[in-house]
């Protein structure tokens, strides 16, 4: 645990700030709070409230960017692949997806080179099974292909609960010492000889706080420039490429586990993969974004394009109203002045600025779900001059919380969750030990029945573990809980989802008071 130090006004100095509780920012206060610093994170909404949770959702080497020759990247993605794997089997997973073969785009031998560079590039290991190609027309994994696509190809790669993998990073960094505050914006920063003294204030009551940082590290996201000409004053062009990327949800049509990834006649790739049991989700588009990254939403050339893409594959079409929801998300890219918006680099790029030598400030531009890890350490790196003692990259084998598991092996730890439980719901089983793995031990507790969770609000959320995500991980609202902690809101009426917005303010804005907890509901 590190020790936190305060200052002859009583302001906590800690050693380093991050800004930004998305995947990057997260990832930065963990492996910082690990190596022996004292840290502070703050986010201006919810942990992983933007990019972080509106991904889609995969932990992979990105099989198309080998086109646009960022073999770097991919090589350290598909390392990192496995590393995550088995830091976190309850929201990391597996996934065969099938490739058909449109050779209007692409041609086979194209094709197959691709997925052979991208089976080995990385190194191989047992986890994954490697591509191999496919009669569409002889085998299960064609069912929802349309005959006129007779060839394809197979490959592996893994899904992840992006918001959730925010989250466990959060909770790791606040067990080693890291001090969490969301919905604390980064107001002003004004740096020192040795220090940078920063005002944060509160999105929901505007309570200013000021606190002292050694360093700090911009991991804002999409909105990494406007911190800088905000809270820093800084003038002159923006250094991030905004991209929109969009996604709608679909009923699952086929029987089969596979994802889907079809070719377009723009080159552009598109993922269809399962979601949640019996959907699809769909996406993703590629457009530049000149808005602001909180007003971000789908229109309707997106919608049309990713149905049409949808359609010309699969054999039942789908149509307008067949879209349960969507969601949209910005790519925070670093912008190397590259005219396709696809083709603009997915790698991450730093900026470090000590104004000779005072307390200095990285900002991070780009960057992905898969490599957040590996950025993180790169980022600390270019700080060891200011912190000489900072010990060493420790977390490559250190599992997540909830990760924890016998070999990394989620199916024992479910077999045992089960026998633990019997009165669960085989669904609801599921459901806790993918969302929270070991964790699911501390909601559910002593727990003999479902009685002993508590009042029920909707669906299977039962108040034991909504407590839990306000006490332990930082949800203030219904839709903390329903869309990024959980994905209830999917199969929860509006009556459902008020009834848990009317539980929080029970529960916890009407007692804050007699509690001595204020602002815990915005």
């Amino acid at each position: 645990m590190t020790t936190i130090e305060t200052t002859a006004a009583a302001e906590p100095l800690y050693d380093l700030l991050v800004i930004g509780g998305g995947i990057n920012g997260a990832g930065f206060a963990r492996d910082a709070a690990g190596r022996g610093l004292s840290v502070a994170l703050c986010e201006k909404d919810d942990l992983a409230q933007g990019t972080s949770s509106r991904s889609g959702k995969l932990v992979h080497g990105g099989l198309r960017y080998l086109e646009y020759y960022e073999f770097r990247l991919v090589r350290e993605a598909l390392r990192e692949r496995s590393v995550l794997l088995k830091k976190a089997p309850h929201i990391i997973w597996p996934m065969r997806f099938v490739l058909p073969h449109s050779p209007e785009q692409r041609p086979a031998w194209l094709v197959r080179c691709g997925l052979f560079l991208y089976d080995h590039l990385g190194g191989r290991d047992d986890l994954l099974p490697g591509s191999r190609g496919l009669n569409l027309l002889r085998c299960p994994e064609g069912e929802p292909v349309k005959d006129d696509f007779p060839r394809g190809f197979e490959y592996a790669d893994c899904w992840v609960d992006d918001a959730r993998l925010v989250v466990l990073n959060a909770l790791d960094a606040q067990r080693l010492g890291a001090v969490i505050h969301t919905r604390q914006a980064c107001t002003s920063a004004i740096r020192h000889q040795d220090h940078w003294q920063v005002e944060m204030t509160n999105t929901d009551s505007g309570e200013i706080t000021t606190i002292k940082a050694r360093a700090l590290i911009n991991a804002a996201g999409p909105w990494v420039d406007k911190v800088l000409k905000g809270a820093f004053g800084e003038q002159g062009k923006d250094r991030v490429r905004l991209v929109k990327g969009s996604h709608i949800v679909l009923p699952k049509r086929y029987a089969t586990a596979n994802s889907y990834l079809l070719q377009n006649d723009d080159k552009r790739v598109i993922f269809v993969n399962p979601y949640e049991g019996d959907k699809l989700l769909v996406g993703t588009t590629d457009i530049v974004y000149e808005g602001e990254p909180d007003d971000v939403a789908i229109d309707d050339n997106e919608i049309n394009y990713l149905l049409g893409v949808v359609n010309r594959y699969f054999k039942q079409p789908y149509d307008r109203d067949d879209i349960l929801t969507s969601f949209s998300g910005i790519r925070p890219l670093f912008d190397d002045s590259r005219e396709n918006p696809s083709a603009v680099t997915r790698d991450y790029v730093f900026d470090i600025q000590d104004d000779d030598g005072k307390a200095p400030l990285l900002s991070v531009f780009g960057g992905k779900i898969t490599t957040y890890r590996k950025l993180a350490e790169h980022g600390l790196e270019k700080l060891q001059p200011w912190f000489p003692q900072m010990t060493a990259s420790w977390n490559e084998t250190a599992p997540l919380p909830g990760g924890d598991m016998p070999n990394a092996d989620f199916e024992v730890f479910l077999d045992q969750l089960w026998e633990e439980y019997p009165w669960l719901e085989d669904a609801t089983a599921t459901r806790y030990a993918r969302l929270y793995g070991t964790i699911a031990r501390e909601i559910l507790g002593n727990a003999g029945s479902y009685t002993d969770l508590g009042e029920h609000l909707g669906a299977d959320l039962y108040a034991a573990e909504a407590r839990y995500l306000v006490e332990q991980e930082w949800a203030r609202r219904a839709e903390d809980i329903l869309e990024r902690r959980t994905k209830l809101y999917l199969v929860m009426s509006e009556a459902e989802v008020a009834a848990v917005e009317a539980w929080l303010m029970r529960e916890y804005v009407d007692q804050s008071l007699a509690r001595g907890v204020e602002n815990v509901v915005g």
